[in-house]
């Protein structure tokens, strides 16, 4: 038995999937991976800090899925605006939806529209084409609210130098911005305290790594309860992240020229603002309550900085002409079917995996269980007779539809030219040389990967 899928969305769910249904052994499963952007791997080329080559490694093995015969990308495709959802499902037997999760949940305090989304400024150093191009980074003072490793990520770029992150894939235009940061204090802050930080203690541990940088906790703020303890005995990775915070704490100022403070307990309740202009955060002590939550103490800290950045997670954006559930910002699913909504009907034909099915929380493990669930009940569904056969047999047929529309799809044979120009820009860059620099503009990625290159 034949089938042909469609899966939306070419980031690390996407291909994890995909990689499940070709791999599937009782049936013989052809995949077209659809993708918005230009170039493949979502989050891993667009949302992990350049200085992190250890996770963009995950890329090698994402890219012996794509070199499979079985799974063909089409990116620069937009479904919902290129072609419909109800136009796929007449060219495909099922279709997976691993949109993903970019945007910024909003910062609901006083004054908290007026700091900045993480994904904002990580998709800037990332060079993503949907976000700026230039960052004013002329803030001395700055403060990040979050403690997860998104927050990590982003107070370490703000507090190293533009030299230092030169030997990363950055384009020159996040170079010309980094290189003029005034940044000298970085102030993280969590409700918490250490054991419900959200670290992994690897990228805790490389926070402190540079030479410029001091990573420094106030002792007081490593306190535990007796449920934060058994969190402890039973995690050993918060346990070490706890380890790693307490040798913080118990360091001095030195002159290190950047210093990153993380604060626990300290809950953020106000950006003060004089103008447009922001001019400190206020936040509320807390105190743990000894039933595994937090209480104000009615203290209040005024904290002088002149920028605030946000990472209290990601939300996905609905795709048209597919229920979403405006509250959870996922598509309502039982686990992998698509339903009408949270607690309505399977929608035939449609599955989704990844961010956008339970939200953006988890690592690469709880991704590759997900698709593993999906991609199952999509199998079941299949060999029960439960999927509607496509109006369209040819399997080229989507390429003709889409190019009667004048639309410049990529190919997989694009993503290697454009990784061959990216690596020859970062070999041509004299004394900076390095693995590659990444190519910004969407119309110069058009330019190397778009299908009307072949042949």
């Amino acid at each position: 038995m034949s089938l042909r899928v469609a899966v939306i969305g070419a980031g690390p769910a996407g291909i994890y999937a995909s990689d499940l249904l070709i791999r599937n052994q009782e049936l013989d499963i052809h995949v077209d991976l659809f993708e918005q952007m230009p170039a493949p791997f979502g989050l891993i080329r667009y949302g992990v800090a350049p200085d992190h080559p250890r996770i963009k490694g995950i890329v090698k093995s994402l890219h012996n899925v794509l070199d499979k015969p079985k799974l063909r990308l089409i990116g620069n495709v937009t479904v919902g605006r290129d072609i419909t959802v109800e136009e796929l499902r007449e060219y495909y037997d099922a279709v997976v939806f691993s949109t993903g999760a970019v945007r910024d949940r909003d910062l609901l305090i006083p004054g908290g529209d007026k700091s900045i989304g993480a994904g904002e400024f990580v998709g800037f150093y990332d060079g993503n084409p949907r976000f700026e191009r230039n960052w004013d980074l002329s803030a001395k003072e700055v403060a990040v609210v979050g403690v997860g490793n998104v927050a990590l990520d982003i107070s370490r770029v703000l507090a190293k130098t533009g030299d230092e992150l030169l030997v990363t894939e950055i384009p020159d235009n996040v170079y010309e911005s980094l290189k003029g940061n005034q940044a000298q204090t970085v102030h993280m802050f969590g409700r918490r305290g250490p054991a419900q930080a959200k670290f992994t203690p690897k990228e805790l541990r490389e926070l402190d790594e540079s030479e410029t940088i001091q990573v420094l906790v106030d002792p007081e703020d490593i306190d535990y309860d007796q449920l934060s303890e058994e969190v402890r005995r039973a995690d050993k990775s918060v346990d070490l992240v706890c380890q790693v915070l307490e040798q913080y704490a118990m360091r001095e100022p030195d002159d290190s020229p950047h210093k990153i403070y993380i604060h626990f307990f300290e809950a953020p309740v106000e950006v003060l603002t004089e103008g447009d202009a922001i001019v400190g955060i206020r936040t509320e002590r807390q105190e743990l309550d000894g039933e595994g939550g937090i209480r104000g103490t009615g203290k209040f800290t005024d904290w002088p900085v002149q920028q605030v950045y946000h990472a209290v997670g990601y939300r996905s954006e609905p795709v048209e002409g597919v229920p979403f559930d405006t509250e959870r910002h996922v598509i309502p699913n039982d686990g992998g079917h698509v339903l009408t909504d949270p607690d309505g009907e399977i929608v035939p034909d449609l599955y989704t995996t990844g961010w956008i099915k339970r939200g953006p929380i988890g690592l690469i493990g709880n991704t590759k269980s997900d698709a593993k669930e999906t991609t199952d009940m999509l199998v079941s569904d299949a060999l029960a007779g439960r999927l509607t056969a496509p109006a369209h047999e040819d399997p080229d047929a989507i390429l003709g539809l889409l190019q009667s529309r004048d639309i410049e799809y990529t190919t997989w044979d694009g993503w290697y030219r454009l990784d061959e120009a990216e690596r020859a820009a970062g070999a041509d860059c004299g004394t900076n040389a390095r693995e590659r620099k990444k190519i910004v503009e969407w119309e110069d990625m058009l330019a190397h990967s778009t299908h009307k290159r072949e042949g």
